[in-house]
């Protein structure tokens, strides 16, 4: 016979309609809160990622409750826990760990909090998912004689000014080799003419190698 679901299982269904869309609000105001000059630009999966982290941790707090028993099981779990292979999208470390926290609230026998904080993750992720843009990852070398490293700051401002995420891979005098990420919907050809323009002589070169994801 089936083990019942523990005393209370149904009531902390109130409290996770209280608490989880609590962290989800808070965890937003964190993410979300206004950038400060000079700081680093932040991308839109970390920004996410700490939104459901917010709510993976109230989740995990409504399973633990007041069993210190639960607590150290919990982090026994966590500890097994290795990323063996590459995570592009930080989203994808986080439903892991989501998966980890309905599994315990399953385990314990908190079958309806297990139920509910499934379905409110699926449309937290759904809902902050939507709002997602595809992007491309390119190889971005530019090529302008003698002076390419002199232009440099003229270059990663014209990226910037486009919104692109950059990083510089290589350098020389003569070349530039960058890892940009663009927008599906971003023309490359307007970028591509900013950074020709700034050799008036038009000797400068510039070419996109996209940068196809590697096989797992």
């Amino acid at each position: 016979m089936p083990p019942l679901p523990e005393i209370g299982d149904v009531a902390k269904i109130g409290d996770a309609l209280i608490r989880l869309p609590l962290a989800a609000v808070l965890g937003a105001a964190l993410a979300l809160r206004p950038k400060r000059k000079g700081t680093p630009p932040r991308t839109p999966a970390v920004v996410q990622t700490q939104i459901i982290l917010a709510v993976v941790g109230a989740i995990i707090m409504l399973v633990v409750g007041a069993s210190l028993a639960r607590a150290f099981g919990i982090v026994g779990v966590a500890s097994l826990i290795r990323y063996r292979s590459k995570i592009d999208d930080p989203k994808d470390a986080v439903v892991m760990l989501s998966a980890l926290a309905v599994g315990l609230a399953s385990g314990v026998g908190l079958y309806a909090l297990a139920a509910f904080s499934t379905a409110f993750l699926i449309v937290m992720l759904g809902t902050i998912e939507s709002f997602e843009k595809g992007v491309k990852k390119f190889e971005l070398t530019i090529k302008a004689g003698d002076q390419t490293d002199e232009l440099r700051p003229r270059i990663e401002a014209i990226l910037r000014r486009f919104e692109l995420a950059y990083e510089l891979r290589a350098s020389a005098d003569e070349a530039l080799c960058y890892e940009v990420t663009v927008p599906i919907d971003r023309p490359r050809d307007r970028v591509s003419n900013a950074i020709l323009r700034l050799d008036p002589e038009g000797h400068a070169a510039v070419d996109w190698s996209e940068k196809k994801s590697k096989a797992k």
